[in-house]
């Protein structure tokens, strides 16, 4: 049963801060590549941010210089810390790992998380 679970979503006003947080629990081996991607109503799918075992990160250019990505390896945990919200950066904000499984040694596969709602106000 490995699954992701993410936590921080909350209603914000417009220039506001939040921080979102994503565990890996299960028969994991190891955990890869993080990342946290946002879908907006109506739009498709998009990463804002992701980050790799090594901590090399990589950002939408719209968020750049405003989200910083991080991750605790021991705890399986990346987060995702939100500054200067702005209202078109509402949605569901899922968070996406690569992992080897225990169960499966030398593989690696995807999964996603429930996703966590993020709403700013103006």
């Amino acid at each position: 049963q490995v699954q992701l679970v993410e936590s921080g979503g909350d209603l914000v006003q417009a220039g506001g801060s939040l921080r979102l947080s994503c565990t890996a629990s299960g028969s994991i081996f190891r955990v890869y590549t993080m990342a946290w991607y946002r879908q907006a109503p109506g739009k498709q799918r998009e990463l804002v941010a992701g980050i790799t075992r090594a901590e090399t990160t990589n950002y939408a250019d719209s968020v750049k210089g405003r989200f910083t990505i991080a991750r605790d390896n021991a705890k399986n945990t990346v987060y995702l810390q939100m500054n200067v919200l702005k209202t078109e950066e509402k949605g569901v904000y899922y968070c996406n790992a690569d992992i080897e499984p225990r169960s499966e040694a030398r593989t690696t596969k995807t999964i996603w998380g429930q996703g966590t709602q993020v709403t700013v106000s103006s």
